[in-house]
């Protein structure tokens, strides 16, 4: 039963949440280096940071969902078992493995703000700038 609620709940906050909610990019990167940066890359902010099997912001922003994923980040794994939303049920009682954190849902809207400032990651199959000095 769980696992059909999910994808509803998701889908409400997504109506909650329309693509021209406003945010603070400048609020949305000092939380993005606070928190979101101690496993992911993010922009300028750590360019050698993250862990390695985690998506970049740059990577995520690129992709034809991004808005959506942003928008739900905190309903989607790992993201609850570590990160508390007032106003937003847990889904699971198990215990942190990482620090516990808050962030409130305007503070979503500041963090989707930052990510539109970022520079999008080159397409697969297109050279980069990099890969064209190589020659």
């Amino acid at each position: 039963m769980l696992i059909f609620l999910i994808p509803a709940v998701i889908g409400l906050l997504f109506l909650a949440f329309p693509d021209g909610a406003a945010g603070s990019a400048e609020k949305g990167q000092a939380i993005a280096e606070k928190h979101c940066s101690r496993c992911h890359v993010v922009g300028a902010l750590n360019p050698m940071g993250g862990i390695g099997s985690t998506a970049s912001f740059q990577m995520i922003a690129k992709m034809p969902d991004y808005l959506e994923r942003f928008q739900t980040f905190y309903a989607r794994r790992p993201h609850p078992a570590f990160l508390r939303v007032p106003g937003v049920s847990r889904w699971s009682n198990l215990p942190a493995y990482a620090t516990e954190f808050s962030i409130t849902l305007v503070e979503v809207d500041d963090i989707i703000a930052f990510v539109k400032t970022l520079e999008k990651m080159p397409i697969r199959g297109k050279k980069s700038r990099f890969q064209n000095q190589r020659r």
